[in-house]
């Protein structure tokens, strides 16, 4: 929750700002609130703490009161503490692996511990049934874009990812209905990824989103990023906590890796009768290769 606050920045007015640094400083009290009464605790209107909610990425409010109280309850048994540790100048270099093994742990947490589980059910289900995949993301998220890529290639689906933002349009055009088109973006703003996810939505092909700013889960996305304006299903990462020696990309690179991790597996499983045989062909294509040097 601390990690989603963190994340969405600039995104929260100061009005919902106050709601949402009520929330985290105190789970357990606000679990008990109803949204008129946490509205008169932050000084704020019912609507904002509606609108706060499902910036955070739940439905409504009820969700996010089930959620708080959820997280109540695992700090009140110890389990899963927060990490919050930063990687100084002069630290040793023991301590830098300790610590960014601690907060790669507790991205992957907050990561799985956020994800819409019917969000990804329904990605999985559309990548599985694709006759084409395309696959949007620039940067840091470009690599990531490859390693799904590569992952569906190797179960024989035919996936293609794009860093290039002409070729991207370009392919996207191509979409139709039964295609697939997947924009991997942190910061959910990237034009260059939102227009050839645009393009392939109105060509009628299904789109995905793995963005650190879900907004809320239905379309249109209120208060969402722009990336999910044109997005049928939403898979939401871990909002990246940056440092000076610790640049954002890092952390929703892994965030963004463990979704894919996810999609890979679901989507192996969905069409495992494909998937095995393609899987050993694969395999042993790049033996062969291997062993014939």
């Amino acid at each position: 929750m601390r990690a989603r606050v963190r994340g969405l920045g600039s995104s929260l007015t100061r009005s919902m700002r106050s709601v949402a640094e009520a929330v985290v400083q105190d789970p357990a009290g606000c679990a008990q609130l109803t949204v008129t009464a946490l509205a008169e605790r932050t000084g704020t209107s019912e609507a904002t703490v509606v609108r706060t909610a499902r910036l955070l990425g739940y439905p409504g409010y009820r969700d996010l009161r089930l959620a708080l109280a959820a997280l109540a309850a695992q700090q009140e048994s110890g389990a899963a503490p927060a990490v919050t540790v930063d990687i100084a100048v002069d630290d040793p270099l023991a301590d830098v692996v300790a610590k960014l093994a601690q907060e790669e742990a507790q991205t992957l947490a907050d990561t799985a511990a956020g994800l819409d589980l019917n969000q990804l059910a329904a990605a999985v289900a559309a990548l599985a049934a694709a006759r084409r995949i395309d696959i949007y993301g620039i940067g840091a998220s470009a690599l990531v874009g490859q390693d799904l890529a590569q992952k569906l290639l190797r179960i024989g689906l035919i996936a293609h990812a794009h860093s290039d933002p002409h070729l991207a349009v370009t392919n996207a055009v191509q979409l139709r209905p039964g295609d697939v088109a997947v924009a991997i973006t942190h910061s959910g703003s990237t034009g260059d990824v939102i227009e050839p996810l645009r393009t392939a939505f109105e060509r009628g092909a299904t789109t995905i989103a793995l963005t650190g700013r879900p907004g809320g889960t239905s379309r249109p996305k209120a208060g969402g990023a722009p990336v999910t304006r044109y997005a049928d299903h939403v898979l939401a990462t871990s909002a990246a906590r940056e440092t000076e020696l610790r640049p954002a990309a890092m952390s929703s690179r892994t965030s963004q890796l463990l979704v894919v991790d996810c999609l890979f597996v679901a989507v192996a499983q969905q069409t495992y009768e494909r998937a095995a045989p393609a899987l050993a062909a694969s395999y042993e294509a790049l033996a062969h290769r291997h062993s014939a040097r």
